[in-house]
């Protein structure tokens, strides 16, 4: 079991910068897939950002080249950083872990971030 708490949300025009942070609730030793999903209203949940145990990270198009996902494991935290935000990129951003022999996807409760045009 473990808890993800979401923060660094909030309002920001166009152009402009967030951090989200995805602080776990204990020592992760070892992951399967870490990562972000967002969900706008009206609109089913996708894939923003991951990354794997075996090193690999993935990012949905229309984020590439402003978002990067980055952990600090000293920290137990995950972070998003997304840079030249668009108004499409309003919606509530869920952090996700899955964990071995786990049969269950762990989420936060979400953070939500709204771009002013």
């Amino acid at each position: 079991q473990v808890q993800l708490v979401e923060s660094g949300g909030g309002l920001v025009q166009a152009g402009g910068s967030l951090r989200l942070s995805c602080a776990a609730s204990r020592t992760i030793f070892r992951f399967n897939e870490m990562g972000w999903y967002r969900q706008a209203p009206g609109s089913q949940r996708e894939s923003v950002a991951a990354f794997t145990s075996v090193g690999t990270t993935n990012y949905a198009d229309s984020v590439k080249g402003r978002f990067a996902i980055s952990g600090d494991n000293a920290k137990n935290t995950v972070y998003l950083q997304m840079n030249s935000l668009k108004p499409e990129d309003t919606a509530v951003y869920y952090c996700y872990i899955d964990l071995p022999l786990s049969t269950r996807r762990f989420w936060g409760q979400g953070t939500q971030v709204t771009v002013s045009s």
